[in-house]
């Protein structure tokens, strides 16, 4: 187990992981196709936009936060 202070580390890499899987997916599908190739080229393009989602997911997390507590109701009592 990890300690829990790498909690948003794990959190930004572990959803722009599967977000960037996903849509390099479809983006590769979309233009390619299902045939040969597909496979080779949906991974080459899922690991150049890993690190790309994972830096905008890391960064941009605490605005995110900040933007939803604005957006939505606070509890009553809180």
């Amino acid at each position: 187990m990890l300690p829990a202070r790498f909690a948003p580390v794990l959190f930004s890499l572990i959803l722009s992981g599967m977000m960037s899987f996903i849509v390099t997916g479809v983006a590769t599908w979309k233009v390619l196709g299902f045939g040969t190739g597909f496979g080779g080229a949906w991974m080459q393009a899922w690991t150049l936009s890993w690190p790309i989602a994972f830096a905008v997911a890391f960064t941009a997390a605490p605005l995110v936060r900040r933007l939803v507590a604005k957006l939505v109701k606070q509890p009553a009592g809180g």
